[in-house]
């Protein structure tokens, strides 16, 4: 870390410097240009602004809830997604409604331009391409970065996003190479000075499939996955009809062939052989890991998905390796409908740098350097869902501390974008964090079609939420209310109802009742409601299953919403941050010295630190509480 500018030059300042454009670099530039913070954002290349190294999607279980919730902080990824679906899908339409999450197809080279037209047209943000070598600090503060072109730039707050290229590291077979994804170099000198500075860095890997050519694959033999009619939008913002589908996905399976090419070759995999030594996600294992992993199975589902309309690169979802191209051309070949497969892309695993984020603050900061922020796969996380939702929180906490403001944090209760970060700074990761429904003890509440209810408020608080997103959600909580109101009102005959369910084989129910209290039979949807009464002024059908959905599950979310009364109980409890914790005998010496390092925030938060028990608990929340009552003692006294 450069602590002067002896032979740099002068070019510029900024509030913010957000570096790296990936998915977390677009939402932390787009909140802290948002909230007015004159921001810089920097990236090794202007071409790979929004880039999809991997999977040409967003959404998917518990990632579809991520878009809602940065959609309704005033994000970017919802809109863009809507832009440039080919195809959408809600998953785990079988499940309970905690986790229906939706899943679109992208048109990858489209949602890069899209976004990088986005940000250009952003007032108070600046683009450059340059590479970031060096961070600029003075007394533990940023005060800028350094680029590799000897530049120099001035920066009260620096956010880190950057992605695998941090020291990224390509291996197929006994090739490896520096660089990062899809040809881009990787940012080495950064990783280097970030380790030199002290930071608590750590090595993971990750890896994606090949990209093959369309003519290559058997389509006649593999099962055609159609989009989901009518199509469901990730953006409040989108209307009905507003994503249309545009091409099918497919499926296919490996087989005891394949597995056996692989099982042949394991010895030429980097990542049985040593060469590789990130830690790979537990979540999203590669081809090879599967076959050593689960060698009870006889095949693995592959997605076969393209990667637009306007190229012939198809993209197969479920099959990522770091074996040698001949084994994979072998591997391939051996699965029904790929027997003449054309590898455009080969697959490859990457390692790269990364911090332990138990160095973070819930604001994202870093504890031992003021006014340094980190998101996304710097984190520790994979995806492009987690890495977004932590940059738009990382961007504006960015902002709002330049700016003199109070930080925005955001509880587990809130959001599974609060539960993604509480997860990441208190219990810390072993292997890249993947984002899950079953994470989240508040799920019922926290389901994805309520993330405006829960947040845009919010969003609107802290400056995230402009005039024309706030006045939409507005309508929509009129519309929302009026609509409850009505079917709390309204009679319907037991008669009526009847003659509409009969047509789909339903049973008859005995006596009529509210259109409220009807529609708590698991059997009966808002549409057999509306049959009978008519539908709601302005509910559409993302309205209709909302509403529905609350009806149906009061009870369940009524004791979520108790617990959730609970949290916010020991949440009202803070522990000062300068709270001295070695006088505590009854605290447990593990216990102690956890808490020493991660300093939580309040009781609540240090009740879900690891290793931190109920009676660990039970003891800190009177020692907090005799320390409270002394210090506000000391202060009538003074007074």
């Amino acid at each position: 870390m450069a602590s002067n500018t002896k032979g740099l030059v002068y070019l510029g300042e900024f509030d913010v410097i957000v570096v790296g454009a990936g998915h977390a670099g677009i939402e932390a530039a787009a909140a802290s240009a948002r909230l007015g913070a004159r921001t810089g954002l920097f990236t090794l290349g202007l071409d790979g602004i929004g880039n999809m190294p991997c999977n040409p999607s967003i959404g998917g279980t518990a990632k579809g809830h991520l878009v809602r919730e940065i959609d309704a902080l005033g994000g970017v990824m919802a809109l863009a997604a809507d832009a440039t679906t080919l195809q959408s899908r809600m998953l785990n339409r079988g499940k309970g409604p905690a986790v229906h999450s939706l899943r679109a197809q992208i048109d990858r080279q489209a949602y890069h331009r899209f976004t990088k037209e986005y940000l250009e047209r952003t007032p108070g943000l600046c683009i450059k391409q340059a590479e970031v070598v060096d961070l600029l600090l003075e007394n533990g503060r940023v005060k800028g970065v350094c680029t590799r072109l000897h530049g120099f730039y001035g920066a009260k707050a620096v956010v880190l996003c950057t992605g695998t290229n941090l020291a990224g590291k390509i291996f197929v077979g006994d090739a490896s190479v520096a660089s990062g994804p899809d040809g881009q170099h990787a940012a080495a000198l950064l990783a280097e000075s970030l380790r030199a500075a002290g930071l608590p860095m750590r090595r993971f890997k990750t890896g994606t499939p090949a990209r093959v050519h369309r003519r290559s694959i058997d389509f006649s033999v593999l099962e055609r996955q159609p989009g989901e009619e009518p199509p469901e939008p990730f953006s409040f913002l989108t209307p009905p009809g507003g994503v249309k589908n545009q091409v099918d996905c497919f499926i296919a399976w490996t087989n005891p062939a394949t597995h056996e090419v692989i099982r042949q070759n394991l010895h030429r995999s980097p990542l049985y052989g040593g060469a590789i030594e990130g830690v790979g996600p537990r979540y999203c294992p590669s081809i090879e890991d599967k076959v050593v992993r689960f060698a009870d199975k006889d095949r693995h589902q592959i997605f076969v998905e393209p990667c637009g309309p306007d190229t012939e690169e198809m993209y197969l979802q479920g099959m990522s390796s770091s074996l040698p191209e001949d084994v994979q051309i072998a591997m391939y070949r051996t699965i029904r409908g790929f027997e003449h497969i054309e590898i455009m892309r080969p697959a490859y695993a990457i390692e790269y740098d990364c911090i332990d984020p138990q160095a973070l603050r819930h604001t994202l900061e870093s504890r031992a350097v003021a006014g340094l922020y980190g998101a996304g796969q710097f984190c520790g996380t994979s995806g492009y869902e987690e890495a977004a939702a932590q940059g738009l929180l990382a961007g504006a906490n960015a902002a709002l501390a330049v700016l003199g403001r109070p930080g925005l944090t955001l509880p587990r209760y809130t959001s599974y974008l609060g539960t993604l970060v509480d997860d990441l700074v208190t219990k810390g990761v072993m292997d890249p964090y993947r984002m899950m429904t079953s994470r989240s003890e508040y799920r019922l509440t926290l389901r994805q079609d309520n993330a405006d209810e829960r947040l845009t408020p919010i969003g609107r608080k802290f400056g995230l939420v402009d005039d024309g997103r706030w006045a939409a959600f507005e309508k929509a909580m009129e519309i929302k209310a009026a609509e409850e109101k009505r079917l709390a009102s309204t009679a319907v005959r037991a008669a009526d109802l009847n003659a509409v369910t009969a047509k789909e084989g339903l049973p008859p129910v005995e006596k009529g009742g509210t259109a409220a209290q009807l529609l708590r039979r698991p059997e009966l949807a808002y549409r057999h409601i509306a049959a009978v009464i008519g539908p709601g002024e302005g509910v559409d059908g993302r309205m209709a299953g909302r509403i529905a959905t609350e009806i149906k599950y009061e009870g369940y979310i009524a004791r979520q919403q108790r617990a959730i009364r609970e949290a916010k109980r020991l949440e009202s409890q803070p522990i000062p941050e300068n709270f001295d914790y070695a006088p505590l005998e009854g605290l447990r010496l593990e216990a102690r010295e956890k808490l020493q390092k991660l300093r939580p925030a309040d009781i609540a938060a240090a009740g879900r630190i690891p290793g931190v028990s109920p009676a660990d608990i039970a003891v800190l929340s009177v020692a907090v509480a005799a320390a409270s009552a002394k210090a506000k003692r000391e202060g009538e006294t003074k007074g």
